[in-house]
């Protein structure tokens, strides 16, 4: 017995238009993935640019606090002569100068006024200066 099986056309087209339909989907779905993807490595890029300014920004104000120290501490030696100057130091939030016994304190004193903690010892006279006070006064000026 022979059987004979009919093949359509309708079939061969429905075969070739779902599979066009099939390749059409992972097309689109390769097309969205790539362009979320790309979105989110711009946002990554942005959010380590403005992390990199940001810290750019935190080191230059870093620099900028200690030169003005620094240069403070240079005008309060100035100020009591260098010659009668032992040792300067920053110890935690203060700058302490200790000088010789017989130093005059009188310009230093214009400058600082009751900002300057003064200890005079057997051997030496401590002065103390908070760094707060020398930070809002230079941003005053500023």
């Amino acid at each position: 017995m022979i059987v004979a099986v009919k093949r359509n056309k309708k079939q061969k087209i429905i075969k070739i238009v779902s599979l066009l339909i099939l390749i059409c989907m992972f097309g689109g779905y390769y097309y969205y993935t790539s362009k979320t993807f790309a979105e989110q490595q711009q946002k990554e890029l942005e959010a380590k640019q403005a992390l990199k300014i940001e810290e750019d920004k935190q080191e230059n104000n870093k620099k900028e606090i200690e030169k003005a120290i620094l240069v403070e501490i240079e005008k309060a030696v100035d100020l009591v002569g260098q010659e009668n100057i032992k040792h300067v130091k920053i110890i935690e939030n203060k700058v302490v100068i200790v000088c010789e016994l017989n130093t005059n304190l009188d310009a230093l004193m214009v400058r600082y006024g009751v900002m300057a903690f003064v200890k005079k010892t057997l051997n030496e006279i401590i002065i103390a200066v908070d760094i707060d006070f020398i930070l809002k006064s230079k941003l005053n000026a500023k």
